[in-house]
């Protein structure tokens, strides 16, 4: 096993954390912008979308204190496009999936055969981001 790069994992959780937090924002946002005959649930989409990033980002800052780290009181920024169609809103949300997953994979690389615990807690995240990123993929279809 190598040795643990702690900061380089603190930052990395910090940077997590802070991304994580944006996407109960943005999710939240989205919820309140969704209109049309199909709004009830794409909004309780939205809100559960909300809610998980919350459980992610405590996730994330219970590791990184665990670690000794100081969370970040920053969230990432948030792009506005003030396009609200459900179709644009999906697609932003692809968008910010997509760079969650490349977070995680960024985490994955930094702690793997440093730490298991750290590696397992990266592939579950890598796993869960994937199937948002095949949900709301099969969301857009209909969308083509």
């Amino acid at each position: 096993m190598k040795e643990l790069e702690r900061e380089k994992a603190i930052d990395l959780l910090n940077t997590i954390m802070e991304f994580e937090l944006s996407g109960v924002v943005r999710y939240t946002h989205y919820s309140l912008m969704v209109t049309g005959p199909n709004r009830i649930p794409i909004v309780q989409f939205f809100q559960g979308q909300a809610n998980e990033s919350l459980l992610h980002a405590q996730q994330a800052g219970e590791i990184l204190t665990g670690l000794e780290g100081h969370p970040s009181q920053k969230i990432a920024p948030i792009e506005e496009s003030y396009q609200h169609s459900v179709r644009d809103i999906l697609q932003e949300s692809l968008n910010h999936e997509k760079k969650a997953l490349d977070l995680y994979k960024d985490l994955l690389e930094t702690v793997e055969n440093a730490s298991i615990y750290l590696e397992e807690y990266a592939r579950t995240m890598i796993g869960q981001e994937e199937l948002h990123n095949l949900e709301i993929k099969k969301m857009l279809r209909d969308f083509s």
